[in-house]
């Protein structure tokens, strides 16, 4: 076994992003697997723009509903034994937001969670999904750990938002029924891996591109690597790369020895 670098970047859209530093930050970056959200590409032209990078396996989910909407990828060095799309929930499989990839010791999920829209429109769908999500996930637990890496749209704590008390819920992101979600995974055995290194450590993972909120890091922390239980003696650290530009949220990562 040897130190794996697992690294989940919401990229806002992965043609523009490709406009920008992307091969720079993944050549820096360097990473064993990489998983992003919102690529907002249908199959071909998410192809076509991954085409520039070498090295790595490439897998790709779109959204059937909706073109140039949501959508994950998986890039990984070392060939997965097996790649599943969606959870096999119809209702939630429209909107390419799962890759499942397989590997020898654990199943890594990358996830793409559903926002609750302008005026909370989607609260009660994003309810749903997450207990979806989580039937899922423990499907899974049941042959081999999980990782579990994404935009899961949710701040946890007081301590991964900003400004808790304006946003507390009115605000998608930050309600009560979106915290009791993450918080019913993490209970089921997950391990919140950045608040394992660093408990009282600020700092965000996406800004709003609106009022200069990244300049003055006005943030929330919604981005996450979160493991199993059994993993635990396997992490190495956990890192969010706020340096890192070119989209409205930053790259977050992981080290393990797996």
């Amino acid at each position: 076994m040897s130190i794996t670098h697992l690294v989940s970047w919401n990229v806002n859209g992965i043609r523009a992003i490709m406009k920008k530093d992307f091969l720079k930050d993944l050549k820096v970056l360097n990473p064993d697997v990489l998983c992003l959200q919102e690529i907002k590409a249908q199959p071909e032209d998410a192809l076509k723009s991954f085409s520039v990078i070498e090295g790595y396996h490439i897998y790709t989910n779109s959204s059937k509903a909706r073109k140039g909407y949501s959508g994950t990828a998986i890039l990984s060095k070392k060939k997965p034994l097996t790649i599943k799309f969606d959870i096999g929930v119809e209702e939630h499989d429209q909107e390419g937001r799962v890759i499942t990839a397989e590997f020898a010791s654990y199943f890594l999920v990358t996830v793409y969670t559903p926002n609750s829209g302008e005026s909370l429109k989607r609260l009660d769908y994003r309810t749903r999904w997450d207990v979806a999500f989580k039937a899922y996930i423990l499907s899974l637990e049941q042959i081999k750990p999980v990782v579990i890496c994404g935009d899961l749209n949710v701040a946890n704590k007081e301590i991964d938002i900003a400004r808790p008390k304006p946003n507390y819920n009115v605000s998608s992101g930050y309600t009560q029924k979106e915290i009791d979600g993450l918080e019913s995974l993490l209970s089921a055995g997950y391990l919140d891996t950045f608040r394992k290194y660093y408990p009282e450590e600020i700092k965000y993972s996406w800004w709003n591109y609106r009022f200069q909120s990244r300049t003055r890091n006005v943030g929330w922390r919604i981005d996450y690597f979160l493991v199993s239980n059994a993993l635990e003696g396997q992490l190495d650290n956990a890192l969010i790369y706020n340096e890192v530009m070119g989209s409205d949220h930053c790259p977050v990562g992981l080290k393990i020895t797996i």
